[in-house]
């Protein structure tokens, strides 16, 4: 619960300072792209992770904040060697991120087939008991 309040705040305190700092020059506009994909697959790594129950807030910090080196990292040596190294990060980040997406679909879809199965069976014992 607290990782969704994070998340709320975060998204709440972005959008204010995305609406009133000015533009961002197209120069960095491909470093802060890659910084954001890599950003959202922590945030969704950190949901998968929390759901599983195995969430640690000091390693949700360090991959956000490392994950978006790395990859403005990957960004800059690709602009300078004049390779799309930066669709290296992408490929992984995305991926990634539909993995996990694909982890919290599955327990939300399995926790609502077993709140439905429940329901029957409860429903099913109530009019066995009826009889």
């Amino acid at each position: 619960m607290m990782l969704f309040i994070a998340i709320l705040i975060g998204c709440i305190v972005g959008a204010l300072i995305g609406v009133n700092i000015p533009m961002i020059p197209y120069t960095y506009s491909g470093y802060l792209a890659i910084a954001i994909i890599a950003a959202l697959d922590s945030v969704f790594g950190a949901i998968s992770s929390s759901l599983q129950k195995k969430f640690d807030m000091k390693i949700f910090i360090s991959g956000f904040f490392v994950n978006a080196i790395l990859a403005m990292a990957l960004t800059y040596l690709g602009q300078k060697l004049n390779v799309d190294i930066h669709l290296a990060a992408v490929v992984v980040f995305v991926g990634r991120m539909f993995n996990n997406l694909g982890t919290i679909r599955r327990y939300y879809v399995e926790k609502i087939t077993d709140r439905k199965i429940i329901a029957k069976a409860e429903a099913t014992i109530k009019e066995s008991k009826k009889q």
